[in-house]
């Protein structure tokens, strides 16, 4: 991952460089004092930058009731997140069925468009340019200047959730946001996942995530046995992406005090568990902000990167963030786990 960072950064730097020398610089104006109509948002391709958006989208939806919120995707999984969201008119792929994109996006022109991203990023330039909006706002970076109307500054490493709602203070300084918390939209629920939550009794149970988002998030699967056998009192819930079903299921054999769970089908599915947990224990992934959408406490394990464990971290009001001296969560002293979760569960009783 880091070797093709490496390689795409300069690229995209070039072409920012580029799009800021051949197209006419956009020049800050004042917003029109009219109700606006219409924001199209590019949202960004993974499911935890997707939940850290929906507070923003809550927000909109609550100041603008009328407002038509049309979300820009560049994969298949956003794209389904975001159509099972009710507060979101219309949901459209850039990369799929190019016909209606083009007749519903490029021939339209919005009152705003917005890129959450704080960095140059190829594709989001790309339609920033193409998108007809009468007012474009971007997070400010040197790459980003003279393509967008306004750029917000904020802090370095700001919480992911906070950079996207910023743009309500820029469109409406008297909107309040204090009650727009992150949320999974409502999606279909298995039979075998329905089942499985009717065993659940709410804050009875410990969750353990055991997959990773990026390299270096793994932990062994010693490390996680080790962690079980800590806590024979305690019955825990395994989670795991498809790639680690084996494991999880190796786990849920191994140890008597761990409840079997089915595989989810969808990211509200895994929500749905979340919120019935008595606490999660996960590395950096998705799974961080499904707990916040519930507010279940959370023990959350990062590498040694404070983009991550600032801008990514936990939103849950009783949660430990725990750093690995490395790049890897593998380091992380396995007792001083087991002393967090110790910890979580003295404060929860």
């Amino acid at each position: 991952m880091k070797l093709k960072k490496k390689k795409t950064r300069p690229f995209r730097q070039r072409f920012a460089t580029i799009l800021q020398c051949i197209t006419k610089p956009r020049k800050a104006h004042s917003l029109p004092d009219k109700p606006f109509e219409s924001i199209a948002i590019l949202a960004k391709e993974r499911f935890g930058d997707s939940i850290m958006l929906t507070p923003l989208i809550k927000c909109l939806r609550r100041a603008y009731p009328e407002l038509s919120i049309i979300i820009i995707t560049f994969n298949q999984i956003i794209f389904d997140f975001f159509s099972a969201d009710t507060n979101v008119t219309a949901v459209y792929h850039t990369k799929k069925n190019i016909a209606r994109y083009y007749h519903m996006i490029f021939t339209k022109k919005f009152d705003l468009l917005f890129n959450p991203k704080d960095h140059p990023s190829t594709n989001f330039l790309i339609q920033s340019m193409l998108i007809h909006a009468r007012y474009k706002i971007g997070l400010l970076n040197t790459f980003h200047e003279g393509l967008y109307d306004q750029l917000i500054s904020l802090a370095p490493d700001t919480h992911e959730s906070v950079k996207n709602l910023a743009l309500m203070s820029v469109i409406n300084s008297t909107a309040h946001h204090n009650n727009c918390k992150p949320y999974l939209p409502p999606m279909p629920v298995s039979s075998d996942t329905t089942a499985f939550l009717n065993t659940l009794a709410p804050g009875r149970y410990l969750g353990i995530n055991i997959s990773a988002g990026h390299g270096g998030g793994h932990r062994t699967l010693r490390q996680w046995s080790e962690l079980i056998e800590s806590f024979p009192n305690e019955t825990f819930v395994i989670f795991s992406s498809p790639q680690d079903f084996e494991e999880k299921r190796t786990l849920e054999q191994q140890h008597t005090n761990i409840l079997p769970s089915p595989s989810t089908g969808n990211l509200y599915e895994v929500g749905e568990i979340v919120k019935r947990l008595k606490c999660l224990i996960t590395p950096d992934t998705s799974l961080v902000h499904v707990a916040s959408c519930s507010n279940t406490p959370l023990i959350g394990l990062y590498r040694n990167s404070l983009t991550d464990h600032n801008q990514f971290g936990p939103l849950s009001t009783l949660k430990e963030v725990m750093v690995s001296p490395t790049p890897d969560v593998v380091d992380i002293d396995s007792k001083t786990v087991t002393d967090a979760v110790r910890n979580m569960l003295k404060n929860l009783s």
